[in-house]
């Protein structure tokens, strides 16, 4: 509990989701790329390994946003039925 009133400060619950999933989305490549150096040859580099994960990681956190509502709207009416 922050103190703050409801929806004065701070980030919107829409906005800490997505880049909760954007974080999700950089960490799970970076933990792939470091199993496929484990198991074989490391395919690239750590410099290119960290570029790709934070494209990955905005293209995760970007869905997120972007999906969010859909899915949502989705939800609420397979539950209406």
């Amino acid at each position: 509990m922050s103190g703050y009133p409801s929806k004065k400060m701070g980030i919107d619950s829409r906005a800490k989701s997505a880049f909760l999933w954007g974080i999700v989305g950089f960490l799970s490549f970076l933990v792939l790329v470091q199993g496929y150096a484990l198991l074989a040859e490391p395919i690239v580099t750590l410099a290119q390994a960290l570029g790709i994960g934070l494209l990955v990681g905005l293209g995760a956190g970007a869905g997120a946003y972007l999906l969010e509502p859909q899915l949502a709207a989705r939800a609420v009416n397979r539950a209406k039925e």
